[in-house]
């Protein structure tokens, strides 16, 4: 049986991220620039992630959640100035 290191779940002091949500943004990133910028669909990020890491799909939606929503609050509080 796989006991999940409870590890994965504390946040790194660097940036705040778990070992987990850094996998998850990680394999976006990749995936991004593979497809020369275009959107990842989730199947195939969900496929990428767990060539790395034991997660369920809804855990990598979860993450994918969260992100989006501090990128909206970053942007909503730091307008790019034009």
């Amino acid at each position: 049986m796989y006991h999940r290191d409870p590890r994965d779940y504390l946040p790194d002091v660097k940036d705040g991220l778990t070992s987990r949500e850094r996998i998850v943004l990680q394999c976006l990133y990749d995936l991004q620039q593979a497809r020369n910028g275009r959107n990842v669909p989730s199947g195939m990020l969900y496929g990428t992630v767990v060539e790395y890491v034991d997660m369920s799909v809804k855990e990598m939606q979860s993450i994918l959640r969260l992100a989006v929503y501090l990128l909206a609050a970053d942007n909503c509080f730091n307008p790019k100035t034009r």
